[in-house]
């Protein structure tokens, strides 16, 4: 039989049709404006089927929304920067920043980014989307980059953005800080030891620990005010085993009296709970892990090493020292970096901040203005705001990012921010022109930290505002005309990360809602019932 069809052939002449007459661009007169805030995928990799099931579920109602008189714009942008992009430019090109300059390897990740574009769109536009994709946008693009970083000005003016020398969540692997959004919890197994340490009088007392390198960390010795094995330790100090220096006992109600011997020690830092103990009763700060992830001179036997050698290592040398006195294997919940899984650690490093924690009451008043498709998923909204203990940390210390729009006072150490009209702008490559406002120096060094990639993708609604009016003159920030917007269609995994981020963002700037309606996806599984995601060993094909 004569083939009279040709998908291949026919499937072209439509799209080149559709993309000349502008099919999916209506402006009908009289129809009512509907905006989607469309999912901008990172190109870190290549699209799959679950891309395809959840655009799917977009374009559909985008398709019908035209169909009953609506002028629907369907915008699609590309999230660009970050360290997902780093590490696939990296592994694509077997090559760092380190081996090629800053500059340099900010252009290889620049055209990688824009070959990955050039695939996206040909792949929406094969499977027949009806976005406009002629108009999108980029998180790296300069326009982007002015959009970002005005925002943080003006958050910064408001009070939302603060800077603190201050303990925050850092991956030794990735060599930056993380936000609490960015966390996984998995289980590890861990050696749960009991360790003799000695008070200055003489008393022998039982300390039981799963992270014996963290001795020469030691700062204080907890223990429950309540427990009646330790209320003769109030006010006694104790010297910590191979390392010798001398701590307090504190008592502090927080520790848990049916775990372990009922006393604790803190490091800083090996959890959160160290750090609220360390703030607290201001505690001494010992160092012990480096950035790099490898324990510092300052440890002696175990310098050098990284966290698993080291807790090998301690826990021979205090066997050989005779300082365990019970030892057995258990199962522990460890807080890990989502991108990379590797352990999280603690570092004290000078960070930019969003408010958040002060604010959760006006996020969840913001929830409920939102219609929630389904209605169940708004409830993991309510669990993340009312389980957030920290503010959001949105400095990383990468390359491929926006750069925070700052130098600091050499001389008095003040934040001296860059004037909007100068934006975008790279501190590293332009000089302050102006002199510093509190001492009137000239003495400037730049902010070399890049911002969170979620900061950026949180102002998705106001990059698409521009992007509708194709004005980048003006600020989106100006008005209310576009924000909010009707539709956000995502993926329940990021309702932490990017629907909150967003809501956040809109209440900040405006006191207002982002869309009014969010549309949550699910996933496609694998046959082994995982996630399907993007396999960085595809970048080749």
């Amino acid at each position: 039989m004569e083939q009279r069809y040709n998908t291949q052939i026919c499937d072209q002449q439509m799209r080149a049709l559709w993309k000349e007459q502008q099919t999916y661009r209506q402006t009908q007169p009289g129809f009512k404006q509907y905006t989607i805030d469309t999912p901008p995928p990172t190109v870190s990799g290549l699209l799959h089927i679950g891309h395809i099931f959840s655009y799917t579920q977009t374009d559909i109602i985008a398709r019908y929304k035209r169909m009953t008189g609506h002028n629907v714009f369907y915008p699609f942008g590309f999230d660009c920067n970050g360290l997902a992009t780093e590490r696939f430019v990296e592994k694509k090109h077997n090559t760092n920043v380190h081996k090629l300059g800053r500059e340099k390897f900010i252009e290889l990740c620049l055209s990688t980014t824009e070959e990955m574009k050039v695939k996206f769109i040909d792949l929406w536009r094969t499977i027949g989307l009806s976005a406009e994709l002629e108009h999108t946008y980029s998180t790296i693009a300069p326009n982007v980059q002015k959009i970002a970083q005005e925002s943080f000005i003006r958050l910064a003016d408001k009070g939302f953005v603060y800077r603190k020398n201050e303990p925050a969540l850092y991956c030794t692997l990735c060599r930056t800080t993380v936000a609490q959004a960015e966390l996984d919890d998995v289980l590890q197994t861990k050696e749960f030891i009991d360790i003799p340490f000695t008070t200055t009088d003489g008393e022998t007392i039982i300390i039981a620990t799963t992270r014996p390198e963290l001795l020469a960390s030691c700062v204080a010795i907890m223990f429950n005010p309540d427990d009646a094995r330790s209320t003769q330790l109030a006010g006694k100090q104790a010297i910590v085993p191979l390392f010798g220096q001398v701590v307090p006992l504190i008592a502090d109600s927080s520790v848990q009296l049916d775990k372990g011997t009922g006393l604790v020690m803190c490091c800083t830092f090996g959890d959160k709970t160290d750090i609220e103990w360390y703030k607290k009763y201001t505690l001494a700060y010992r160092p012990s892990l480096g950035f790099d992830g490898k324990f510092t001179t300052e440890t002696a036997i175990i310098s050098g090493l990284k966290v698993v050698e080291a807790r090998k290592k301690i826990i021979e040398t205090l066997l050989e020292h005779n300082l365990i006195l019970n030892q057995k294997t258990i199962q522990s919940s460890v807080n890990v970096h989502e991108r990379c899984k590797h352990p999280i650690e603690y570092a004290i490093l000078p960070q930019w901040f969003v408010r958040l924690v002060d604010h959760k009451q006006q996020f969840l008043t913001m929830a409920d203005s939102i219609n929630w498709y389904p209605k169940h998923m708004k409830s993991r909204f309510v669990d993340w705001v009312n389980n957030l203990s920290w503010d959001w940390c949105v400095s990383r210390q990468r390359v491929f990012g926006i750069p925070f729009p700052v130098w600091y006072c050499n001389n008095c150490q003040a934040s001296i921010f860059a004037d909007i009209a100068q934006l975008p702008i790279d501190p590293q490559q332009t000089p302050c022109l102006q002199a510093c406002p509190d001492c009137k120096s000239t003495d400037f060094r730049p902010e070399q930290d890049v911002m969170d990639t979620w900061n950026t993708s949180s102002l998705t609604p106001y990059i698409c505002k521009e992007l509708y009016h194709q004005d980048e003159a003006a600020s989106p920030f100006s008005d209310n005309s576009f924000v909010p917007m009707a539709m956000r269609p995502q993926a329940h995994d990021i309702i932490r990360t990017w629907a909150f981020y967003t809501i956040a963002k809109a209440w900040m700037h405006q006191g207002s809602i982002p869309w009014n309606d969010i549309v949550i996806s699910g996933y496609v599984l694998s046959e082994n019932k995982e996630k399907i995601s993007k396999i960085v060993s595809t970048v080749s094909s």
